[in-house]
């Protein structure tokens, strides 16, 4: 029996079915949208596979190092805001595979398919006053259900836009492994509302006393006044209640909830705000240099057991902590690092891949440049407070923008940095775009030591 051969409509029904897969440079619609497989070159090109707009699925053959994208173009009305989300499934691939290989990317463009430009000039510490152009946009993932991953983003369209291409991305994913996106919407929303945030940090040498309650309670004044200029986060510095006591770190060393953490969170409470305090853990044998995050309520929110250890606190009987909490709050959260840990790029990394807004930063002291590194590579606000002298030219008290550049610094004892930022405004540099939002796709993967 001969067997008749299929028309191009038949054809076309049944690529789009996923029956078989799609080539490079074809489209198929569903759901109202037309979708095009697209790949940087052909013999680089995964296996397509459009389940009628259902789901868009991106697949390795045995080869590995493919590299190619679902696409589809949709309108958007300039100046206003769009919320896009999609879920994800992948499988054959590990999560640091999947952070690199399943990407979506929104980049708008004008009536002529054209690039276009920000409507706002840059206001990093570079380049400033330059429009820059609309590099694209990086959503990112923000839960995990039944093995599916929520990948989401509220945008503003640039006015000069008047549409988005939606890119689902399948990058070098290993032999025989997929990714599966469905669910995906891109529609109007409500201007997100400003989440603003006003953070004070303290800058004061405890001098007087030897008793951790003397050393503590030097610090009342100065929270009350960083309260009443309405500080949401109250930034004080490394192992307060040891500073100039003449005694040893264990001797200092105190439970944790105690002492030092019960006044600090009477004080968080009666002034409605949320304190960081540089405290000395003691935890049965062992002692750590923390930092305590107290809420508004006078609770302990969480604490950070201080990683990186400088030969003093090592000859000292310190011992290092091994985690890297991240802590929510009402403004949005928190992530703690202390002293040595500035010295050296992981402690922030890890802290903004845990999803930090703020890394708030006890600290004895160290090269200032630092401070704006941390900030700057990940695009995080940092808080300081430390017992340098300013005239010293070395470490400040102060808060760093998300760009690296000092927005307050506080120059006398007794006085502290303050500044008030929008945790919901992102950054856009020349060239770069939003840079945060791009960390955890492009950062490369680490071998395992």
């Amino acid at each position: 029996m001969k067997t008749k051969a299929l028309s191009p409509t038949q054809i076309r029904a049944v690529l789009c079915l996923g029956l078989i897969a799609i080539p490079c440079s074809s489209s198929c619609q569903g759901t109202g949208i037309e979708w095009t497989s697209n790949s940087p070159r052909d013999e680089i090109c995964p296996l397509f596979e459009n389940h009628n707009g259902a789901s868009l699925v991106l697949r390795a053959d045995e080869r590995p190092g493919l590299n190619g994208w679902w696409q589809a173009t949709l309108p958007a009305e300039p100046g206003l805001h769009y919320q896009f989300t999609a879920r994800r499934r992948a499988t054959g691939m590990t999560q640091a595979e999947q952070r690199r290989a399943a990407v979506v990317r929104l980049v708008w463009l004008d009536e002529q398919d054209r690039p276009v430009l920000r409507d706002e000039p840059v206001i990093s510490s570079y380049r400033t006053g330059e429009i820059p152009r609309a590099e694209p946009e990086f959503p990112l993932d923000t839960a995990e259900v039944d093995g599916w991953t929520r990948v989401e983003g509220i945008y503003r369209v640039p006015q000069s836009a008047t549409r988005v291409n939606v890119e689902l991305h399948f990058r070098w994913g290993p032999p025989r492994s997929q990714i599966e996106w469905a669910d995906i919407h891109f529609q109007r929303v409500e201007q997100p509302q400003p989440r603003s945030v006003t953070i004070a940090a303290i800058h004061y040498r405890p001098e007087k006393g030897h008793s951790s309650a003397e050393k503590r309670e030097q610090f009342a004044p100065l929270i009350v006044n960083a309260a009443s200029r309405k500080a949401d986060l109250i930034v004080l510095p490394e192992t307060l209640t040891y500073y100039n006591s003449g005694k040893s770190f264990a001797d200092c060393a105190e439970l944790i909830p105690g002492p030092s953490t019960d006044y600090f969170g009477r004080l968080a409470k009666q002034h409605r705000t949320h304190i960081v305090a540089g405290l000395i853990e003691r935890d049965q044998h062992l002692v750590y240099n923390v930092a305590v995050l107290l809420g508004p309520n006078g609770q302990i929110i969480g604490k950070y057991r201080k990683v990186a250890l400088p030969r003093g606190e090592i000859e000292g009987g310190i011992t290092p902590g091994t985690e890297y909490p991240v802590f929510q709050t009402s403004f949005g959260k928190v992530g703690m690092m202390v002293c040595y840990d500035g010295f050296f790029p992981e402690v922030a990394r890890e802290l903004t891949k845990n999803g930090a807004d703020i890394i708030v930063w006890p600290v004895w002291g160290c090269n200032p440049m630092f401070a704006a590194a941390r900030a700057c590579e990940n695009h995080v606000y940092v808080a300081s407070s430390t017992y340098t002298d300013a005239a010293s030219n070395w470490m400040i008290t102060g808060i760093y923008g998300q760009d690296g550049k000092i927005l307050s610094q506080a120059s006398q004892w007794g006085t502290a940095a303050i500044a008030t930022v929008d945790l919901n405004k992102p950054m856009y540099w020349h060239s770069l775009g939003d840079f945060k939002a791009q960390i955890d796709r492009h950062r490369p993967p680490v071998p395992a030591e």
